[in-house]
């Protein structure tokens, strides 16, 4: 067995990947180890939860995955762990639910990004109109505040390779500092996502970070469009990082 200090990124990846797709009880179970993690959940309605860690910068960002998937209320076998799979650079799943990298392979990075001294937060009910993140805001005011009070916001919870998207939570200002500092494209602005939500005085991004095909069956993630959008991060937060408000 590979001890978890000595795991490559490429191993924490797969160990995400094969965490139960029917509940996100695993995923928050991995970020609980930390003891200023701070859990909340409405017990009427289990999506609507979060675990939130406040970061040791003074410049910080949030950086923010889901930890729910698209299959958790479809998956076939519930108890059974599905199988994932290495092929031609790709992991993919046995063709009967989807692996869930939407948004498991963002929660992994979040791992890997743990020591760097910024916020975390994973939401759940993304999948789910994200009523884990409006849950956050509406009803978890304290956690509100701390969020949009970082430079801004960092999702990673996109397919394609190397393109961002602001949605409604972003600016030309921040959008220019975006494209200059990763190279990343921004194809649209179309949809929402939870930094829509969390965004009430801040910008936020949410960037690819490799998978494909995701809400079906055949979905999969590009391993190396993964590690390069990891690297991309690393150097993006270890930087010099300005605030961006979120102009009304």
């Amino acid at each position: 067995m590979v001890k978890k200090q000595n795991m490559t990124d490429i191993q924490i990846l797969q160990e995400f990947l094969e965490l139960p797709l029917w509940t996100s009880e695993f995923v928050f179970e991995k970020f609980r180890y930390d003891q200023r993690a701070i859990l909340r959940e409405d017990t009427s309605n289990p999506k609507q939860r979060f675990v939130y860690i406040e970061g040791t910068r003074k410049e910080k960002v949030v950086l923010v995955a889901h930890a729910d998937t698209y299959f958790d209320e479809q998956y076939e076998f519930p108890q059974n762990p599905h199988e994932i799979y290495e092929e031609d650079g790709y992991f993919i799943g046995d063709g009967k639910n989807g692996i869930g990298a939407d948004d498991r392979a963002g929660c992994a990075m979040l791992y890997l990004l743990k020591d760097l001294g910024h916020s975390l937060l994973i939401t759940d009910g993304e999948e789910h109109r994200q009523i884990g993140s409006k849950w956050l805001m509406d009803h978890n005011r304290d956690i509100a505040d701390k969020i949009n009070n970082h430079q801004f916001i960092i999702q990673l919870d996109r397919a394609n390779s190397s393109d961002f998207k602001c949605y409604s939570a972003g600016n030309d200002t921040f959008r220019e500092f975006v494209k200059d500092k990763t190279g990343y494209t921004e194809p649209d602005r179309n949809q929402r996502t939870d930094i829509v939500n969390l965004c009430r005085d801040i910008t936020g991004v949410n960037f690819s970070i490799g998978y494909y095909d995701e809400h079906t069956h055949d979905e999969k993630i590009n391993i190396q469009e993964w590690e390069n959008s990891l690297t991309m991060i690393r150097r993006l937060v270890a930087g010099k990082l300005p605030r961006f408000p979120l102009e009304k």
